[in-house]
């Protein structure tokens, strides 16, 4: 069995993993203290699973080749032409329906099929589900439908997309649809209001002086 480390990847300031530097490991390095017998049956699964192996291996390509100039939105639909992927599922949030819509104009443009499902489907109020109509965001004034993740994977999985993508939908209800899609996903947009929906600033700026995490940060 591997042995129990009290600190993990992110404490190490090396990554010499990245190249496979024995010396410079540190001592809780997970790859020197990796059970073998685990990374043996895993390294197995790329051999011998012909979809998740061609996975692994055109994402790999595609970084080498196209790092640093590719957006997101281009490396998607790179990883769709090599993949041969003929119905693409799209799993959105109606908020960022529009976003959708020009991706779909693109897919469309270069003859990809897809598929798309909106998040509201079913028009179910939220109180179904026990949200108190306090906790609406319209504080009870009406019906508010509730976000429906497993319904979008299942609308999608019924439809037979082979590659599903998530655009923007919520924290939790995207854990929701990745749990039930029977497709391999990828997200492309993550939902952040506040952000532009680019949560990562909240990080870049993390010790700024208007950073909301001085008391997590110490600063």
């Amino acid at each position: 069995m591997a042995a129990k480390c009290t600190r993990t990847c992110s404490d190490c300031a090396v990554l010499a993993c990245r190249g496979k530097n024995e010396e410079k490991y540190p001592a809780f390095c997970l790859t020197e203290h990796v059970d073998q017998e685990l990374l043996a049956q895993v390294l197995e699964i790329y051999k011998t699973d012909e979809e998740l192996g061609k996975i692994a291996r055109i994402s790999a390509e595609i970084e080498g080749e196209f790092y640093g100039r590719l957006t997101r939105v281009e490396e998607t639909l790179e990883l769709i032409d090599r993949m041969g992927y003929k119905k693409i599922g799209i799993a959105s949030c109606v908020g960022l329906m529009n976003e959708t819509r020009i991706f779909c104009k693109i897919l469309k443009a270069r003859k990809i099929d897809y598929y798309t499902v909106g998040c509201k489907i079913g028009a179910v109020d939220k109180t179904f589900i026990g949200v108190p109509e306090e906790k609406k965001l319209n504080h009870g004034c009406g019906h508010e439908s509730m976000c429906n993740p497993i319904m979008q994977a299942k609308a999608l999985e019924a439809q037979g997309t082979d590659f599903n993508i998530v655009i923007g939908l919520c924290v939790g209800h995207d854990t929701l649809f990745l749990r039930h899609s029977k497709a391999p996903t990828t997200v492309m947009i993550v939902k952040d209001r506040v952000l532009g929906h680019n949560p990562v600033a909240a990080l870049y700026t993390a010790t700024s002086m208007y950073s909301r995490f001085k008391k997590e940060l110490k600063l």
